[in-house]
Protein backbone atom coordinates (compact mmCIF):
# COMPACT_ATOMS: atom_id res chain seq x y z
CA UNK A 1 0.00 0.00 0.00
CA UNK A 2 1.36 3.43 -0.91
CA UNK A 3 1.68 6.10 1.76
CA UNK A 4 1.50 8.98 -0.71
CA UNK A 5 -1.79 10.07 0.83
CA UNK A 6 -0.11 10.99 4.14
CA UNK A 7 0.43 14.76 4.56
CA UNK A 8 4.14 15.68 4.63
CA UNK A 9 6.15 18.87 5.14
CA UNK A 10 9.27 18.55 2.96
CA UNK A 11 10.72 22.00 3.55
CA UNK A 12 14.10 21.49 5.24
CA UNK A 13 14.39 22.95 8.73
CA UNK A 14 17.18 25.31 9.77
CA UNK A 15 18.48 24.15 13.17
CA UNK A 16 21.21 26.79 13.40
CA UNK A 17 21.37 29.34 16.21
CA UNK A 18 23.79 31.80 14.60
CA UNK A 19 23.86 33.60 11.27
CA UNK A 20 27.52 34.55 11.14
CA UNK A 21 27.42 37.59 13.40
CA UNK A 22 30.38 36.31 15.47
CA UNK A 23 32.75 35.61 12.57
CA UNK A 24 35.06 37.96 10.72
CA UNK A 25 38.11 38.26 8.51
CA UNK A 26 40.20 40.96 10.19
CA UNK A 27 42.13 39.98 13.34
CA UNK A 28 41.41 39.49 16.12
CA UNK A 29 38.49 37.33 15.05
CA UNK A 30 37.34 33.79 14.39
CA UNK A 31 37.06 32.83 10.72
CA UNK A 32 34.49 30.28 9.56
CA UNK A 33 34.84 28.78 6.08
CA UNK A 34 33.28 25.91 4.18
CA UNK A 35 35.82 24.38 1.82
CA UNK A 36 34.87 21.77 -0.80
CA UNK A 37 35.62 18.14 0.00
CA UNK A 38 38.34 16.88 -2.36
CA UNK A 39 39.41 13.34 -3.19
CA UNK A 40 43.05 12.15 -3.02
CA UNK A 41 43.60 13.38 -6.59
CA UNK A 42 42.39 16.87 -5.75
CA UNK A 43 39.02 16.55 -7.46
CA UNK A 44 36.13 18.41 -5.84
CA UNK A 45 33.24 16.26 -4.61
CA UNK A 46 30.00 18.14 -5.35
CA UNK A 47 27.76 19.28 -2.48
CA UNK A 48 30.07 18.12 0.34
CA UNK A 49 32.29 20.37 2.45
CA UNK A 50 34.81 20.64 5.26
CA UNK A 51 34.24 23.38 7.84
CA UNK A 52 37.41 25.28 8.80
CA UNK A 53 37.33 27.23 12.07
CA UNK A 54 40.41 29.45 12.34
CA UNK A 55 41.61 31.49 15.30
CA UNK A 56 42.79 34.65 13.58
CA UNK A 57 44.96 36.69 15.94
CA UNK A 58 48.51 35.87 14.75
CA UNK A 59 50.19 38.96 16.24
CA UNK A 60 49.19 37.66 19.68
CA UNK A 61 49.87 34.00 18.85
CA UNK A 62 46.18 33.35 18.23
CA UNK A 63 45.20 33.97 21.84
CA UNK A 64 41.44 34.16 21.95
CA UNK A 65 39.52 37.29 22.96
CA UNK A 66 35.98 37.16 24.32
CA UNK A 67 34.55 37.82 20.86
CA UNK A 68 36.74 35.10 19.34
CA UNK A 69 35.40 32.59 21.89
CA UNK A 70 31.89 33.45 20.71
CA UNK A 71 33.05 32.89 17.13
CA UNK A 72 34.38 29.43 17.94
CA UNK A 73 31.11 28.46 19.62
CA UNK A 74 29.15 29.74 16.64
CA UNK A 75 31.47 27.90 14.24
CA UNK A 76 31.10 24.53 15.90
CA UNK A 77 27.35 24.95 16.25
CA UNK A 78 27.08 25.83 12.56
CA UNK A 79 29.25 22.92 11.42
CA UNK A 80 27.45 20.50 13.72
CA UNK A 81 24.08 21.25 12.18
CA UNK A 82 25.19 21.53 8.54
CA UNK A 83 24.17 18.39 6.64
CA UNK A 84 26.73 19.05 3.91
CA UNK A 85 29.75 19.19 6.27
CA UNK A 86 31.80 15.99 6.52
CA UNK A 87 34.31 17.11 9.17
CA UNK A 88 35.67 20.15 11.01
CA UNK A 89 39.26 21.43 10.93
CA UNK A 90 40.17 23.63 13.91
CA UNK A 91 43.37 25.63 13.38
CA UNK A 92 45.13 28.97 13.80
CA UNK A 93 46.26 31.68 11.42
CA UNK A 94 49.91 31.98 10.37
CA UNK A 95 52.78 29.62 11.07
CA UNK A 96 53.70 30.43 14.69
CA UNK A 97 50.78 29.25 16.81
CA UNK A 98 47.60 27.25 16.85
CA UNK A 99 46.62 28.98 20.08
CA UNK A 100 48.31 30.16 23.27
CA UNK A 101 45.15 30.42 25.34
CA UNK A 102 43.20 33.40 26.56
CA UNK A 103 44.29 36.90 25.62
CA UNK A 104 46.43 38.02 28.55
CA UNK A 105 46.05 41.72 27.72
CA UNK A 106 42.27 41.38 28.00
CA UNK A 107 42.69 39.26 31.13
CA UNK A 108 44.99 41.73 32.88
CA UNK A 109 43.37 44.98 31.78
CA UNK A 110 39.72 44.01 32.07
CA UNK A 111 39.02 40.71 33.83
CA UNK A 112 41.57 40.88 36.66
CA UNK A 113 39.97 41.99 39.93
CA UNK A 114 36.53 41.67 38.30
CA UNK A 115 35.62 38.13 39.41
CA UNK A 116 31.98 38.29 38.33
CA UNK A 117 32.99 39.41 34.84
CA UNK A 118 35.54 36.62 34.58
CA UNK A 119 32.96 34.11 35.79
CA UNK A 120 30.70 35.15 32.93
CA UNK A 121 33.63 34.87 30.53
CA UNK A 122 34.30 31.35 31.86
CA UNK A 123 30.70 30.44 31.06
CA UNK A 124 31.57 31.25 27.45
CA UNK A 125 34.87 29.35 27.64
CA UNK A 126 33.11 26.27 29.03
CA UNK A 127 30.54 26.51 26.25
CA UNK A 128 33.41 26.66 23.73
CA UNK A 129 34.82 23.37 25.03
CA UNK A 130 31.30 21.90 25.12
CA UNK A 131 30.70 22.97 21.51
CA UNK A 132 33.77 21.00 20.42
CA UNK A 133 32.89 17.91 22.45
CA UNK A 134 29.23 18.05 21.32
CA UNK A 135 29.88 18.73 17.62
CA UNK A 136 28.13 16.11 15.51
CA UNK A 137 31.02 16.00 13.08
CA UNK A 138 34.57 14.65 13.56
CA UNK A 139 36.96 17.40 14.67
CA UNK A 140 40.62 17.56 13.61
CA UNK A 141 42.99 19.92 15.36
CA UNK A 142 45.41 21.16 12.69
CA UNK A 143 48.30 22.25 14.90
CA UNK A 144 50.17 24.85 12.86
CA UNK A 145 52.35 26.06 15.75
CA UNK A 146 52.37 26.51 19.53
CA UNK A 147 49.55 24.74 21.38
CA UNK A 148 49.96 26.10 24.87
CA UNK A 149 47.81 26.87 27.95
CA UNK A 150 44.13 27.27 26.95
CA UNK A 151 45.18 26.41 23.40
CA UNK A 152 46.29 23.02 24.64
CA UNK A 153 42.96 22.58 26.39
CA UNK A 154 40.72 23.34 23.43
CA UNK A 155 43.08 21.29 21.25
CA UNK A 156 42.64 18.23 23.45
CA UNK A 157 38.87 18.60 23.23
CA UNK A 158 39.23 17.77 19.50
CA UNK A 159 39.09 14.18 18.26
CA UNK A 160 42.45 13.96 16.46
CA UNK A 161 45.49 16.19 16.16
CA UNK A 162 47.83 16.51 13.18
CA UNK A 163 50.83 18.63 14.06
CA UNK A 164 53.57 20.68 12.49
CA UNK A 165 56.87 19.43 13.88
CA UNK A 166 57.72 23.02 14.82
CA UNK A 167 54.83 23.05 17.30
CA UNK A 168 55.38 22.94 21.04
CA UNK A 169 52.92 21.85 23.72
CA UNK A 170 52.45 22.69 27.37
CA UNK A 171 50.78 24.62 30.13
CA UNK A 172 51.57 28.01 31.63
CA UNK A 173 49.05 28.47 34.42
CA UNK A 174 51.09 27.99 37.63
CA UNK A 175 53.78 30.30 36.23
CA UNK A 176 51.41 33.06 35.17
CA UNK A 177 48.70 33.09 37.80
CA UNK A 178 46.23 30.36 36.91
CA UNK A 179 45.74 26.60 36.84
CA UNK A 180 45.09 24.44 33.75
CA UNK A 181 41.56 23.56 34.88
CA UNK A 182 39.94 24.54 31.59
CA UNK A 183 40.38 20.97 30.38
CA UNK A 184 44.00 19.91 30.86
CA UNK A 185 43.51 18.48 34.36
CA UNK A 186 40.58 16.51 32.91
CA UNK A 187 42.03 15.43 29.55
CA UNK A 188 45.77 14.94 30.10
CA UNK A 189 45.41 11.86 32.35
CA UNK A 190 43.52 10.16 29.50
CA UNK A 191 46.36 10.77 27.05
CA UNK A 192 49.48 10.48 29.21
CA UNK A 193 50.57 8.54 32.24
CA UNK A 194 49.41 10.09 35.49
CA UNK A 195 52.91 11.33 36.33
CA UNK A 196 53.52 12.73 32.84
CA UNK A 197 50.14 14.48 33.08
CA UNK A 198 51.09 15.85 36.48
CA UNK A 199 54.49 17.16 35.37
CA UNK A 200 53.15 18.61 32.14
CA UNK A 201 50.45 20.47 34.09
CA UNK A 202 52.65 21.96 36.80
CA UNK A 203 56.15 22.32 35.33
CA UNK A 204 55.22 24.84 32.60
CA UNK A 205 57.77 23.10 30.37
CA UNK A 206 57.23 23.15 26.62
CA UNK A 207 57.42 19.71 24.99
CA UNK A 208 58.15 19.08 21.34
CA UNK A 209 55.60 17.64 18.93
CA UNK A 210 57.79 14.52 18.59
CA UNK A 211 57.81 14.01 22.36
CA UNK A 212 54.05 14.42 22.51
CA UNK A 213 53.59 11.95 19.64
CA UNK A 214 55.78 9.40 21.43
CA UNK A 215 53.74 9.86 24.60
CA UNK A 216 50.43 9.44 22.78
CA UNK A 217 48.96 12.95 22.95
CA UNK A 218 48.71 13.56 19.18
CA UNK A 219 48.10 11.41 16.10
CA UNK A 220 50.65 12.60 13.53
CA UNK A 221 53.69 14.86 13.31
CA UNK A 222 54.61 16.27 9.90
CA UNK A 223 57.70 18.22 8.76
CA UNK A 224 56.94 21.73 7.53
CA UNK A 225 60.41 23.21 6.92
CA UNK A 226 61.40 23.42 3.27
CA UNK A 227 65.01 24.08 2.24
CA UNK A 228 66.09 26.34 -0.60
CA UNK A 229 66.23 23.33 -2.95
CA UNK A 230 62.61 22.44 -2.18
CA UNK A 231 63.14 19.50 0.17
CA UNK A 232 61.26 19.00 3.42
CA UNK A 233 63.39 18.44 6.51
CA UNK A 234 62.42 17.53 10.06
CA UNK A 235 62.72 20.13 12.78
CA UNK A 236 66.51 20.26 13.39
CA UNK A 237 66.01 21.75 16.87
CA UNK A 238 64.70 18.44 18.22
CA UNK A 239 66.52 15.13 18.73
CA UNK A 240 64.36 12.60 16.90
CA UNK A 241 66.23 9.47 17.99
CA UNK A 242 66.15 7.80 21.38
CA UNK A 243 69.21 8.44 23.51
CA UNK A 244 70.27 8.01 27.11
CA UNK A 245 70.40 11.10 29.37
CA UNK A 246 71.21 10.75 33.06
CA UNK A 247 70.50 7.03 32.80
CA UNK A 248 67.05 7.55 31.25
CA UNK A 249 65.98 6.81 27.67
CA UNK A 250 64.53 10.02 26.23
CA UNK A 251 63.12 11.09 22.88
CA UNK A 252 62.01 14.32 21.29
CA UNK A 253 64.08 16.61 23.55
CA UNK A 254 65.28 20.00 22.39
CA UNK A 255 68.95 20.36 21.50
CA UNK A 256 71.12 22.59 23.66
CA UNK A 257 74.34 24.60 23.34
CA UNK A 258 76.08 24.88 19.99
CA UNK A 259 73.81 22.26 18.44
CA UNK A 260 70.79 24.39 19.27
CA UNK A 261 72.40 27.50 17.76
CA UNK A 262 73.22 25.68 14.51
CA UNK A 263 69.72 24.25 14.34
CA UNK A 264 68.17 27.68 14.84
CA UNK A 265 70.22 29.09 11.96
CA UNK A 266 69.10 26.22 9.74
CA UNK A 267 65.47 26.94 10.59
CA UNK A 268 65.96 30.60 9.64
CA UNK A 269 67.28 29.55 6.23
CA UNK A 270 64.13 27.53 5.46
CA UNK A 271 60.57 28.45 4.62
CA UNK A 272 57.51 27.07 6.38
CA UNK A 273 55.25 25.10 4.05
CA UNK A 274 52.11 23.30 5.25
CA UNK A 275 51.72 21.14 2.13
CA UNK A 276 52.41 17.86 3.94
CA UNK A 277 50.38 18.91 6.99
CA UNK A 278 47.33 19.62 4.86
CA UNK A 279 47.84 16.41 2.91
CA UNK A 280 47.63 14.43 6.17
CA UNK A 281 44.53 16.36 7.25
CA UNK A 282 42.85 15.70 3.90
CA UNK A 283 43.67 11.98 4.07
CA UNK A 284 41.93 11.70 7.43
CA UNK A 285 38.92 13.63 6.15
CA UNK A 286 38.70 11.38 3.08
CA UNK A 287 38.66 8.35 5.38
CA UNK A 288 35.79 9.94 7.31
CA UNK A 289 33.90 10.71 4.09
CA UNK A 290 33.95 7.03 3.11
CA UNK A 291 32.28 5.76 6.29
CA UNK A 292 28.64 5.63 7.35
CA UNK A 293 28.14 9.07 8.94
CA UNK A 294 25.78 7.88 11.67
CA UNK A 295 27.98 4.95 12.67
CA UNK A 296 31.06 7.19 12.55
CA UNK A 297 29.54 9.83 14.81
CA UNK A 298 28.23 7.28 17.30
CA UNK A 299 31.74 5.83 17.57
CA UNK A 300 33.26 9.28 18.05
CA UNK A 301 30.70 10.36 20.65
CA UNK A 302 31.27 7.24 22.73
CA UNK A 303 35.03 7.87 22.81
CA UNK A 304 34.39 11.52 23.65
CA UNK A 305 32.08 10.47 26.50
CA UNK A 306 35.10 9.43 28.58
CA UNK A 307 36.65 12.88 28.27
CA UNK A 308 33.30 14.55 28.80
CA UNK A 309 32.67 12.64 32.03
CA UNK A 310 35.52 14.27 33.91
CA UNK A 311 35.14 17.61 32.12
CA UNK A 312 31.48 17.81 33.14
CA UNK A 313 32.28 16.83 36.73
CA UNK A 314 34.73 19.68 37.25
CA UNK A 315 33.90 22.55 34.89
CA UNK A 316 31.38 24.32 37.13
CA UNK A 317 33.56 24.28 40.26
CA UNK A 318 36.57 25.32 38.19
CA UNK A 319 34.58 28.23 36.77
CA UNK A 320 33.99 29.62 40.26
CA UNK A 321 37.58 29.06 41.43
CA UNK A 322 39.00 30.77 38.35
CA UNK A 323 36.71 33.75 38.91
CA UNK A 324 37.77 34.09 42.55
CA UNK A 325 41.43 33.65 41.60
CA UNK A 326 41.20 36.81 39.49
CA UNK A 327 41.33 38.84 42.71
CA UNK A 328 44.92 37.91 43.56
CA UNK A 329 47.26 35.44 41.86
CA UNK A 330 45.69 35.79 38.42
CA UNK A 331 45.87 39.58 38.69
CA UNK A 332 49.57 39.33 39.58
CA UNK A 333 50.43 36.71 36.97
CA UNK A 334 48.58 38.22 34.02
CA UNK A 335 49.74 41.74 34.90
CA UNK A 336 53.39 40.66 35.02
CA UNK A 337 53.08 38.83 31.71
CA UNK A 338 51.19 41.53 29.82
CA UNK A 339 53.59 44.31 30.98
CA UNK A 340 56.80 42.38 30.23
CA UNK A 341 57.89 44.84 27.54
CA UNK A 342 57.73 47.64 30.10
CA UNK A 343 59.55 45.77 32.86
CA UNK A 344 61.78 43.20 31.15
CA UNK A 345 60.27 40.45 33.33
CA UNK A 346 57.24 38.27 32.70
CA UNK A 347 56.76 36.78 36.19
CA UNK A 348 56.44 38.10 39.73
CA UNK A 349 58.97 37.66 42.55
CA UNK A 350 57.69 34.24 43.63
CA UNK A 351 59.88 33.95 46.71
CA UNK A 352 58.83 37.37 48.02
CA UNK A 353 55.21 36.42 47.42
CA UNK A 354 55.65 33.18 49.36
CA UNK A 355 57.29 35.11 52.18
CA UNK A 356 54.31 37.46 52.35
CA UNK A 357 51.94 34.48 52.41
CA UNK A 358 53.99 32.89 55.21
CA UNK A 359 53.72 36.14 57.18
CA UNK A 360 49.95 36.24 56.77
CA UNK A 361 50.22 39.53 54.90
CA UNK A 362 47.11 41.23 53.61
CA UNK A 363 46.98 40.86 49.85
CA UNK A 364 46.47 44.53 49.12
CA UNK A 365 48.10 46.96 46.70
CA UNK A 366 51.14 47.30 48.96
CA UNK A 367 51.73 43.54 48.74
CA UNK A 368 51.16 43.58 44.99
CA UNK A 369 53.66 46.40 44.60
CA UNK A 370 56.31 44.37 46.45
CA UNK A 371 56.10 41.37 44.12
CA UNK A 372 55.29 42.83 40.70
CA UNK A 373 58.18 43.67 38.33
CA UNK A 374 59.05 47.37 38.17
CA UNK A 375 59.10 49.45 34.97
CA UNK A 376 62.55 49.80 33.40
CA UNK A 377 64.38 53.10 33.90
Amino acid sequence: MSLDWLPRDNEMKDHGLFKGEYWGTEPPCTVYEKKPLVDPDGNVVPDLYVAWITLNNPKQYNSYTTEMVKGVIAGFKAASGDRSVVAVVFTGAGDKAFCTGGNTVEYSQYYSRRPNEYGEYMDLFNLMVDSILDCKKPVICRVNGMRVAGGQEIGMACDLAVSSDLAVYGQAGPKHGSAPVGGSTDFLPWFLTMEDAMWNCISCELWSAYKMKAKGLISKVVPVLKTADGKFIRNPQVVTEEYVRDGEIVYGEFKTGDEAKKAKELVKSCTVDFELLDKEVNQIIWRFANLFPGCLQMSIDMIRAKKKFFWDQAKLANRHWLAANMMCEAFLGFTAFSTRKMTGEDVIDFLKYRQLVAQGALMDEDAFEQVLPKPKG
